[in-house]
C-alpha cells in the first residue's frame, strides 16, 4: 500500500472514530425513587431485559399477561358501592370484618341477622359484596402489575391504565377516596369500624407507592398534578395513621397487625419524605416486633394459634421482609438484627423450609395448605444472605401465573385472603 492510501484509511478511520464520540448516547433511565423495591436492581434488570436476557424476557411475558387483564377492568371507585359507610359519607372506605358471621336468619325487623360472632379463618362471602373491599384490592394490584409492565416494557397503554386507575380512586373529586379508614372492618350491629381495618391498606399499599415511583420515571399521562394530588394524599394519609385512636391502637398490636402497621408506617413516612420516622420505625421493630413476635426457633406462636396458621406465618413474613426492604433505604439492615434469644428474620424463614420446599409437612393447623405460599418470602431470604433459603430456592413452587421474583423483588402474599 502507497504511503497516500495508507494516509487515506487513517484519515477515515479518525473521521469514523470522532464521529463516534460525538454520537448521542442514549440516556439510561433514572432508577425510579420506590420504597420497598430497590430502584438500582429494578434500572439493572430493566437494562438486562433490553440486552435480551431470555429470563427476563419469559418473565416480562408472565407479567405483561397479567398486566393485559386490567386492561378492559376498571377503573374502582369508594363511591360505587350501594350504600355509603355508617358515617354517611360515599367518599369513606367501607369493608366488612371477614371472619364474622350472622347468627340468626334476617328478618325484617333483623336484616343483618344478628349478632354476629367470629369464625376464624371462615370467610363470610357477604363481604365481598356491599363494601369496597375487592375493588380496593383490583385497584392495588392492577395499578402495580401496569406499572411494571411499562416500566419494563414501555408501552404506554399500561402507563395510561394504570394512571386512571389510581386518579379514579385517590385524585378525582368526584370518585376519590377520603384519607382514612374509619369504617375498615365494621360488623353489622356492632362497630361501626375498628382499628384491625388498617390491614386492608397495610398489606398491599406499600405496592402502590412503588408503582407511583415507576411512573414518574416519564410514564405517559402520569403528570405534575397527579404526582402533587397524590403526595398530598399520602401526606394527609400518614397523619391520620400516626394520630387517629385506630392508628395507635393498631400499631400497639402484638401480631402480624402490628408489622403490617409498621411497614405502611414506615412506606408512607418514606414516600413522602419523613425518612426520620422510617428510620425509627424499623430501627423499632427490632425490639417492638422481632424480639416478642418470633420465638428461639424460628417460630411465630401468635401466627401458629390460627386456623390458617401457614397463611399467618407466610403473611407476617411478607411485613417483615418489606419492612427489611424499606430498612435498606433508611439505613437499617434488619435482617442482620438477633434478639436476646437468638430470633431473627433468618430463623424465622428457616422454620418454614421444609413445608416450603415440600420436604416434610406443616405441622400446624391449616384450612388450606397452599406451598407456594412461602415463595417470596424464601426469596427475599435469599437474597439477603441467608445460605439455607438460597439452596431451597431452586425446590420452591412456583405461584398461579408464574414466580415474577426477578422482576419486583419485594415479597407479596401469594395465596392472599383477606383479614
Amino acid at each position: 500500500m502507497s504511503a497516500r492510501s495508507r494516509w487515506c484509511v487513517l484519515l477515515t478511520a479518525l473521521a469514523a472514530f470522532t464521529t463516534g464520540l460525538a454520537a448521542p448516547v442514549a440516556a439510561q433511565p433514572a432508577a425510579p425513587h420506590t420504597v420497598v423495591l430497590d430502584g438500582a436492581r429494578l434500572q439493572q434488570t430493566k437494562a438486562r431485559l433490553d440486552h435480551g436476557d431470555p429470563q427476563l424476557r419469559h418473565a416480562v411475558k408472565a407479567l405483561t399477561a397479567r398486566a393485559d387483564k386490567w386492561l378492559d377492568q376498571g377503573p374502582w371507585t369508594v363511591v360505587d358501592k350501594p350504600r355509603p359507610a355508617p358515617g354517611g359519607d360515599v367518599h369513606d372506605y367501607l369493608s366488612q370484618a371477614p371472619y364474622w358471621w350472622p347468627s340468626q336468619s334476617p328478618t325484617a325487623d333483623n336484616p343483618w341477622g344478628c349478632p354476629y360472632v367470629q369464625r376464624d379463618g371462615e370467610r363470610n362471602p357477604e363481604v365481598d359484596s356491599g363494601t369496597d373491599r375487592q375493588d380496593v384490592e383490583k385497584t392495588f394490584d392492577s395499578a402495580y402489575d401496569l406499572s411494571l409492565a411499562w416500566y419494563y416494557t414501555g408501552e404506554k397503554r399500561y402507563a395510561r391504565k394504570a394512571g386512571q386507575v389510581l386518579r379514579t380512586w385517590f385524585l378525582d373529586p368526584a370518585t376519590r377516596m377520603n384519607p382514612n379508614l374509619d369504617h375498615a372492618q365494621f360488623i353489622p350491629c356492632k362497630y361501626d369500624g375498628r382499628a384491625i381495618g388498617i390491614i386492608d391498606f397495610s398489606q398491599s399499599y406499600t405496592s402502590v407507592v412503588d408503582a407511583i415511583a415507576l411512573l414518574e420515571t416519564g410514564a405517559p399521562g402520569w403528570s405534575g398534578k397527579d404526582r402533587t394530588g397524590m403526595a398530598r394524599w399520602n401526606s394527609d394519609f400518614l397523619g391520620w395513621l400516626k394520630d387517629s385512636d385506630f392508628g395507635k391502637q393498631e400499631g400497639a398490636a402484638a401480631n402480624n397487625h402490628g408489622t403490617f402497621y409498621d411497614l405502611l408506617l414506615a412506606g408512607l413516612a418514606c414516600a413522602t419524605g419523613d425518612k426520620a420516622l422510617a428510620r425509627r420505625t424499623v430501627l423499632d421493630a427490632r425490639s417492638r416486633r422481632i424480639a416478642p413476635q418470633i420465638a428461639a426457633d424460628g417460630s411465630q406462636p401468635q401466627e401458629l394459634i390460627r386456623t390458617r396458621s401457614w397463611h399467618y406465618s407466610t403473611f407476617d413474613l411478607v411485613a417483615y421482609t418489606r419492612l427489611a426492604a424499606i430498612g435498606r433505604h433508611v439505613g437499617v439492615d434488619l435482617w442482620a438484627y438477633r434478639g436476646p434469644d437468638g430470633q431473627s428474620l433468618f430463623k424465622a424463614v428457616d422454620y418454614l423450609l421444609p413445608a416450603a420446599t415440600g420436604t416434610a409437612a406443616w405441622p400446624h393447623p391449616e384450612l388450606e395448605f397452599l406451598r407456594y405460599a412461602a415463595t417470596d418470602v424464601v426469596h427475599a431470604a435469599a437474597d439477603a444472605g441467608d445460605t439455607r433459603a438460597r439452596r431451597a430456592v431452586p425446590l420452591l413452587e412456583a405461584p398461579p401465573g408464574g414466580d415474577l421474583w426477578a422482576l419486583r423483588p419485594a415479597a407479596e402474599q401469594l395465596d392472599s385472603i383477606a383479614g
